[in-house]
């Protein structure tokens, strides 16, 4: 267990972020594949209903109670398996009041912080030392995180939700071009890092608020590396300047297909061989897509699941973001290919360091 001696925002924060991704990519898959064969969500069971409308339920349940999970999450961070029980409760007070996942993030920190308080100053005889963990602690950890939540922390943190959301609702063209370049740019640069989690913290707050337009520039711009080498694998053969090795082809027949599923980890083998450059690239790539998405209202109804969201998003927004997406993955590719010096296709990395490390043509002995 912690102490609050060494309490720490971000780390308790990152755990969360790690607890629930998996979560919402498994509901985002679910409602996208729902709402695809047109599902909806079931409000009566015994009603009827398709095999289409469970998995958009699922997916909706999913997502609907995630601030319960960021507040368990973060509980347990603070204050272990005892964060668990309050965590849980008071994460079900942030939700029934409204105050989304800002309000699931205050929530576990108050749960998280009570319980830890508890553990280490309250004394016990020894007969009550079974009660701690399954009844006192829980009881009076969980009371009074929801008398916070409920009189002191629920009311401010829905006025600033609202006062977030009306200026993003307002804001002009040229304010969603830079909002949209600095979240693609900052979510594309360490390929699902600590920055990306940071930004998808922020921009699913924006997202349960219904403001779509932030998290589908996320979404994008994950995609960006995959599908920018894609597109320089074949404006290197129209330029005449190979930038990539037989290693590099292999690594990007799987790349490539998981990059349509937001996942930019196969990419990988390619990044670490010039982390910088890469960033580089990516980082262009990510602005462009985040700056033209933005500005033309991409809006993915699911907090993940790459192209699978496009069906999710409305209008003609789909074919807008696939366009931004497109002219982002020509942006990283014209940028890598200028960058990255020229390789023989036909030598893999390992074969250029294995023969490095053979070679002892500079060894001089005096």
């Amino acid at each position: 267990m912690n102490s609050l001696s060494n309490l720490g925002f971000k780390k308790h924060l990152m755990t969360a972020i790690s607890f629930f991704l998996p979560v919402v990519c498994a509901a985002g898959f679910l409602l996208a594949i729902g709402n695809i064969m047109g599902g909806t969500s079931i409000t009566d069971f015994s009603a009827g209903f398709n095999f289409a409308d469970t998995m958009t339920t699922m997916g909706g349940y999913g997502l609907g109670y995630l601030p319960m999970i960021v507040s368990v999450a973060i509980a347990y961070s603070i204050a272990d398996k005892p964060g668990i029980a309050p965590g849980l409760i008071v994460g079900f007070v942030a939700h029934g009041i409204n105050t989304g996942f800002i309000g699931g993030i205050a929530a576990g920190f108050v749960s998280g912080i009570i319980t830890l308080l508890l553990y280490t100053n309250i004394k016990v005889p020894k007969w009550m030392e079974g009660l701690m963990p399954t009844l006192v602690v829980p009881f009076i950890s969980s009371f009074f995180a929801g008398m916070v939540m409920y009189y002191v922390l629920g009311s401010p943190i829905n006025y600033l939700v609202g006062l977030l959301t009306t200026y993003l609702q307002g804001l002009n063209s040229s304010q969603l071009i830079l909002y949209g370049l600095i979240i693609g740019i900052l979510s594309s640069i360490d390929y699902g890092g600590p920055i990306n989690k940071t930004v998808f913290a922020v921009v699913f707050a924006m997202f349960s608020e219904s403001i779509y337009e932030p998290l589908t520039v996320l979404i994008g711009a994950s995609m960006i590396t995959p599908f920018g080498y894609g597109v320089a694998y074949i404006l290197q053969k129209i330029v005449g300047k190979n930038v990539f090795d037989k290693q590099d082809v292999d690594t990007l027949k799987s790349a490539i297909p998981m990059g349509f599923c937001q996942i930019t980890e196969g990419c990988f083998p390619i990044v670490f061989k010039n982390w910088l450059k890469n960033m580089i690239a990516t980082g262009v790539g990510g602005g462009v897509f985040g700056a033209l998405s933005m500005y033309w209202g991409a809006d993915s109804h699911i907090p993940a699941s790459g192209m699978f969201a496009v069906p999710t998003m409305t209008g003609n927004h789909g074919m807008m973001f696939v366009i931004a997406l497109l002219i982002g993955s020509i942006a990283h590719a014209i940028t890598f290919i200028v960058l990255m010096k020229p390789v023989d296709p036909n030598e893999s990395f390992e074969e250029i360091i294995k023969e490095e490390d053979i070679d002892f043509s500079d060894l001089k002995i005096s």
